[in-house]
């Protein structure tokens, strides 16, 4: 069989925070790829602000290097499971993946679930052994551990037989050899092995065109970019071809524009054969998963599964009594039209609409996902409320089941007791506990993930931030009855609209933790802070104090409150209730209840109750 040994394709998978899209920096660097004048950035493939802030890769990223005469396409794959649909699709287009594991961390939840994929798509692997420089690296114990999670995958005989790279993506510095002193200032062994070891595309470009959809783009010039793999043919600007439609139906369009990727650079090109990665432009409405063939041999390839939505949340138009003064987009047109064009690109994200004109229900990946969409949104100038966060239901064969998600914890021992008791509480199931030395635990669970909204901050306080948590979807359980996990305290809402003041601060603060600072503009409902018991308590921030005289006026500004807690917008999102928003702003995150008005609010609390015991 005839074979293409000019170029191989890869994916590069990863736990978050392993170090694979700095390692996708090096090669860059270090390849025949750029000239001498061009500057790479810290973690170039991130180019969305929020992956660069957060060090998290959320969308696939396509980049080519040339080493010698050969070119490597390399698909940086984000390694949060909220994000897996992307990796479960980029599988289906190369032919090879790298596996970069931490040398001190070793297999973590993401590197179970991105390899998972790979194994069952046949892909061969070769694994990277990152970070061997850090302080307590143990590289060959890690490569045991890939070997053991390997075989407990299913991996076949050829796929076991992997070869091992040690590297420092940050010095770029690379090895054969586990030992840090072999390490050389190079990514020759990295480039060598990927030759070596990656199958290259077969080439059958004279067989009729097979392109197959796998991510999409979008562009306000040419509208929606199908970015994919040519499996068989080639294909050439000006072509007239066919859409092979999800709904079985067959599209005809002339290619606009093809591009091909070199560097981190989209290079526009006039003709691409099989085993190129590309991107073509022309086909308004393709979708992943979408065939192009000729027009007049319309073969579809197997259609690509796309991850389902676990979460949702109401997204709504912001009414609060500060609404339409921080953000450019405020109006319900405004918002609806962008989450719509969120869809061009996110195939993991629905959006439905509701009975209320100005309400969306947007469904997602996990907690991550959507908070992620929140905080594109802010930042681009829009308005909006959003609500607690909701697992999505299924019925299977008649029972009706939920999402359950696999956890794995490592902490420092003394706190690993007060874990095992929440996550118990939350209906978690420990599967197993292991000591990992110096003084860590590794726990690992099977939890709802109602369980585990809101757990996270609660978590992140009880280990003082030394645990690291890290869940991924696992499958769909029968539902746990009779539990409402929601959060245990009430809170302290607000009865007037103004500035909040030291002085009725003080007078609150005993009643539980203030999220709000002196001088903090406030409205009746709005939540400034968590009461220390259940109930929900209404309460005057704003009031303040008679001056009678000058003495007491400037004893006043030497009073102090305690330091207001100030929750993040994932945080303020798990924190919610039901009988509450955030609203979000390009300037604040703000809780507030549903029902500002205070007399309302407590007759409806009163029916709810009387209703419950009904």
């Amino acid at each position: 069989m005839k074979t293409r040994d000019d170029i191989r394709n890869i994916a590069i998978i990863a736990h978050v925070d392993h170090g694979k899209t700095t390692l996708v920096n090096e090669m860059l660097k270090q390849s025949d790829t750029l000239d001498g004048h061009t500057e790479i950035a810290d973690r170039a493939m991130d180019t969305n602000a929020i992956e660069q802030e957060r060090g998290i890769t959320i969308l696939s990223k396509n980049t080519a290097v040339k080493y010698g005469d050969k070119q490597i396409n390399i698909l940086d794959t984000p390694g949060h499971a909220d994000f897996g649909g992307e990796v479960e699709r980029v599988m289906k287009m190369v032919d090879g993946v790298l596996l970069v594991v931490d040398a001190y961390e070793g297999t973590m939840p993401q590197t179970r679930f991105v390899l998972k994929k790979a194994l069952e798509q046949h892909l061969t692997p070769i694994v990277v052994i990152n970070k061997v420089d850090r302080e307590g690296a143990r590289p060959e114990e890690v490569v045991d551990e890939v070997l053991d999670l390997f075989i407990e995958l299913g991996a076949d005989e050829d796929q076991l037989e992997f070869p091992v790279v040690y590297a420092s993506a940050m010095n770029g510095t690379s090895s054969y050899d586990s030992d840090l002193s072999t390490q050389d200032h190079t990514m020759k062994p990295i480039f060598d092995t990927i030759l070596k070891t990656i199958p290259a595309p077969i080439d059958n470009e004279d067989e009729p065109l097979q392109f197959q959809v796998a991510l999409l783009d979008y562009n306000d010039f040419v509208g929606r970019i199908g970015i994919g793999r040519i499996f068989r043919g080639k294909i050439k600007v000006g072509d007239s071809v066919t859409v092979m439609k999800l709904d079985g139906t067959a599209q005809n369009f002339r290619v606009t524009k093809l591009y091909g990727f070199l560097g981190l650079q989209r290079v526009e090109v006039n003709e691409a054969k099989a085993g190129d990665l590309i991107a073509v432009s022309g086909m308004e409405e393709i979708n992943v998963g979408e065939t192009v063939t000729p027009q007049d041999h319309q073969e579809a390839l197997p259609v690509l599964r796309i991850d389902e939505p676990t979460l949702q949340m109401l997204f709504r138009t912001n009414d609060s009594p500060l609404a339409g003064q921080e953000g450019k987009f405020v109006t319900t047109r405004q918002l609806e039209t962008r989450l719509k064009q969120e869809l061009h690109t996110d195939v993991s994200l629905r959006v439905e609409d509701t009975d209320e004109p100005d309400a969306w229900m947007v469904s997602g990946r996990g907690e991550l996902h959507l908070s992620i969409l929140i905080e594109t949104l802010r930042r681009e100038g829009y308005e909006l409320q959003a609500s607690r966060p909701e697992v999505i239901y299924r019925e299977i064969d008649g029972t009706m089941e939920e999402p359950f998600e696999a956890v794995q914890i490592d902490t420092p021992e003394e706190y690993a007791g007060s874990i095992i008791d929440t996550l118990s509480q939350r209906k978690g199931e420990m599967k197993n506990m292991e000591n990992t030395g110096n003084g860590q635990t590794r726990l690992e669970f099977l939890a709802p993930s109602r369980g585990l909204i809101g757990y996270s901050t609660e978590f992140l306080s009880m280990t003082r931030g030394y645990g690291i948590m890290n869940h991924t979807f696992e499958k769909y359980m029968p539902v746990i009855k009779n539990w409402n996990p929601g959060r245990r305290n009430g809170t302290l809402v607000s009865i007037t609209q103004g500035k909040a003041t030291t002085y009725a601060m003080m007078g609150v603060e005993d009643r539980g933790q203030l999220f709000i600072d002196p001088g903090t503009t406030v409205y009746e409902g709005m939540i400034v802070g968590q009461n220390s018991r259940e109930n929900d308590i209404s309460v005057n921030v704003t009031k303040g104090k008679n001056m009678t005289n000058v003495r007491s006026s400037n004893k006043d500004m030497t009073a102090t409150i305690k330091t207001p807690t100030h929750l993040t917008l994932e945080e303020s999102l798990e924190f919610l209730n039901e009988d509450e928003y955030c609203e979000i702003t390009p300037e604040h995150v703000r809780l507030r209840k549903q029902i500002l008005e205070t007399s309302a609010r407590e007759k409806a609390a009163k029916r709810r109750k009387a209703a419950a015991r009904d």
